[in-house]
């Protein structure tokens, strides 16, 4: 069985890894810890795929939102470094701006 920082920092690589941490957590790392991690990589995945898709449509009609795009996605692996730290040292601390949003939100997450 992993440490529950290992299993919190694996949640934040790739999709697989988030996979592996969440069988992890139900195995028995059941820790808040894991959990708020859990959450909160699983939250900052979905407004990835999101924003990225919404950004996107826009690059078909003006070539300028493709400018947009690359500020986007600076700011959301901002964010994503940001988790990675937090997780690597064990601390609940909610991704900055929009990490509030996710917490308690992914019911099948227990």
């Amino acid at each position: 069985m992993m440490h529950k920082n290992t299993v919190s920092v694996v949640s934040y690589l790739t999709i697989i890894g988030w996979m592996i941490a969440y069988m992890e957590f139900r195995k028995g790392a059941k820790s808040s810890l894991v959990k708020f991690h859990l959450e909160q990589s699983f939250g900052l995945a979905i407004l990835v795929i999101l924003t990225n898709i919404v950004m996107a449509i826009p690059i078909y009609f003006d070539s300028f939102f493709i400018l947009l795009l690359i500020i986007n996605n600076m700011g959301l692996v901002i964010l994503w470094i940001a988790g990675l730290i937090s997780a690597y040292y064990g601390v609940r601390l909610p991704l900055p701006i929009i990490g509030f949003y996710f917490k308690d939100k992914f019911r099948f997450i227990q």
